[in-house]
């Protein structure tokens, strides 16, 4: 398709540098130079407090049934309420040995604590709403508490999180909430009380003190352990991240991005890429109280029937889960692409299937291709170590280094056909380690000081690295059949995800030294339902009619269809699964399935279930296995 087809965007010019040396590996950076960035987020606060005091920051849907619209906080409102916030914090002693947990979902007022934390130095801890909502032990919370010590934690509603924090008894900590319900103290009176003018002196004086070197927040990760891990986030990589944005993508300068925006702050994505591009070039977040989900992805929808998005920004899931709108909606069409510069996803690579359908709405309500965009990272980088700042016309192309980032590549085979590495990374943008664990910090980087983040990536053209590199799946998440011949789970989990849409949700791989590929599937209930002619209405409730319709026929042939397209495709044992398994037992969050970013944990989720990999490998397939 002709480039004059895209819609008019600037980006960066695609150009790296790439160094091979001795030892075999390659060196990675980015030709142009990372800008001089500033000291802490707070200076871009009052840059646009004083540039444009009137505009929205912050924006979400007014709560109450008697009232509409949309709660909004100029900047220059945003700048008075952190300074008074963040003495209040000062006044309690709160600090990095004592710092602010919140542990419930996006909010204005969540933005508005973490702004204040930040601005005084008080690092603040956002924490998965899972932990608290969908545990039945909160082992991973007390873990965490006991790890962190806050001294203040702040829920929207406290009668929500009764249970969880009924369970963290043992802990003391001064409890702040926008509903209290007994215990906790009013988040406006904790506002109020740091408002007197001494008070806001003693913040400035604070925030003069913050340094690249402070402690923004911990971040949880929870790896491949299943053990939350507080990745160390400071105001260096912070501010180095969004500097490098905008080396790449110039249009950000130009024009202040508008963002709609669902993406959980106690993951990097949400909290840092999407809060701070915003605030970094005097942007509007409007808070998505949507999700990807049944039920809540109405929201979403509405919300962008009103606000259209300059940059919209999605995981595969959510896009899988709003299109079907988007197509239907005229109206909600019509705004969403109207002032749209650019689709971006993360997370996972966006399959094909969701790729040509969002292309082709773009081209029908405009005339032009949004552009689609990705990058690449963890919560180690801040998020951003790769960026895509060029035109592609497939999913999986993760970019070029960002500026001040250097990759080093290690050759550990091949993949697809192509040269595949071990990448590590160094830069301002990476954390100084995991708090209080200088045993994790030290196994995490190498001899050189690069962090090992254990991905895997192959050049997308080997014979011109500005075309950038392509994501390869977890070195770890690699194995090998009983053949000998090794099994590359992350890029055949993405193609496996894609030639069985719409049935599967996610899929773990198995077959370590086995005969062949399974395929154990955790399935999209809707979409199977809508297959299970029957059944469908009758099967929306209770757990046996779900395992009703996963085994009717018009589910199973699609699964069948799926395999032997991948089969199909060529290349030999490794590229495709004999069998497949679907599992209706969601992932467990207690038993360390689900990442606390929401994510499959594969080892975790093979090890509880090795009952369903024997019953895939099995001599004989029971009736419930798909078999080729």
């Amino acid at each position: 398709m002709s480039d004059s087809l895209f819609a008019p965007l600037p980006f960066a010019p695609a150009a790296v540098h790439c160094e091979a040396r001795a030892a075999g590996d390659l060196l990675l950076s980015s030709a142009h130079p990372l800008p001089a960035y500033p000291r802490c987020n707070g200076e871009w606060l009052w840059h646009w407090a004083a540039a444009a005091p009137g505009r929205s920051l912050y924006a979400e849907r007014v709560s109450e049934p008697a009232a509409q619209g949309w709660r909004t906080v100029s900047y220059a409102e945003a700048l008075g309420t952190a300074r008074s916030l963040g003495a209040a914090l000062l006044q309690r002693g709160l600090g990095a040995d004592r710092p602010v947990a919140v542990l419930s979902d996006n909010s204005v007022d969540h933005a508005l604590l973490a702004l204040a934390c930040q601005y005084v130095g008080v690092p603040v801890a956002p924490i998965s709403q899972a932990y608290s909502l969908m545990s039945k032990d909160h082992a991973k919370l007390k873990g965490i508490f006991k790890l962190l010590t806050p001294g203040l934690v702040y829920v929207g509603d406290e009668a929500r999180f009764a249970p969880a924090l009924a369970a963290l008894g043992e802990f003391r900590f001064d409890l702040v909430s926008s509903a209290p319900a007994g215990r906790a103290e009013h988040f406006d009176v904790l506002a109020a009380s740091g408002s007197v003018a001494q008070a806001a002196a003693d913040a400035d004086a604070a925030f003069a003190a913050v340094n690249a070197d402070t402690i923004a927040k911990f971040l949880f990760t929870s790896g491949s352990t299943g053990e939350p891990k507080a990745v160390i986030n400071t105001q260096r990589m912070l501010c180095s991240n969004q500097v490098s944005w905008r080396a790449l993508w110039p249009f950000l300068e130009d024009t202040p991005p508008v963002l709609v925006d669902w993406m959980p702050w106690n993951h990097t994505f949400g909290g840092n890429a999407d809060c701070n591009m915003v605030l970094a070039n005097g942007g509007t977040l409007y808070i998505d109280e949507g999700k990807p989900a049944p039920g809540l992805v109405e929201k979403t929808a509405a919300n962008l029937r009103e606000i259209a998005p300059t940059i919209y920004l999605n995981v595969p899931r959510g896009f899988d889960m709003l299109l079907p709108f988007l197509e239907s909606d005229a109206a909600l069409r019509k705004n969403f692409f109207s002032r749209l510069q650019m689709i971006f996803y993360a997370g996972a690579a966006l399959p094909p299937s969701l790729w040509a359908r969002l292309e082709k709405l773009g081209i029908e309500e405009t005339g032009r291709r949004v552009r689609m965009t990705s990058a690449w990272g963890s919560t180690e980088t801040a998020p951003m170590a790769t960026a895509v700042h060029y035109d592609i016309d497939k999913a999986g192309v993760i970019g070029n280094p960002a500026p001040g980032s250097t990759l080093r590549l290690l050759p550990i085979g091949e993949s697809e056909g192509k040269r595949k590495y071990e990448i590590r990374v160094k830069g301002p943008n990476i954390t100084p380690g995991y708090w209080k664990r200088d045993d994790l910090t030290h196994a995490a980087f190498d001899e050189e000081g690069f962090y090992k983040i254990g991905d895997a990536v192959r050049f997308a053209d080997e014979n011109d690295p500005a075309k950038g590199i392509e994501f390869a799946g977890r070195v770890s998440e690699e194995f090998k059949l009983s053949s000998g011949t090794w099994v590359h789970t992350g890029a055949l989990r993405v193609k496996a995800i894609a030639a069985l849409a719409p049935v599967a949700q996610d899929i773990v791989v198995t077959g370590h030294d086995r005969d062949y590929i399974g395929f154990m599937i955790f399935p999209n209930a809707a979409a199977c339902r809508n297959l299970a002619s029957g059944l469908a209405e009758e099967a929306s409730g209770a757990e046996p009619l779900l395992e009703r319709v996963l085994a009717h026929e018009a589910v199973k042939a699609l699964v069948d269809k799926g395999l032997r397209a991948l089969r199909a495709e060529g290349g030999g044992s490794s590229t495709y699964a004999a069998r497949a398994l679907f599992v209706s037992e969601p992932p467990n969050i207690d038993a360390g399935e689900i990442t606390d970013k929401g994510y499959l944990n594969q080892r975790a989720v093979l090890m509880r279930r090795a009952a369903d990999v024997a019953r895939l490998h099995a001599t004989v397939a029971d009736a419930q296995v798909i078999a080729l």
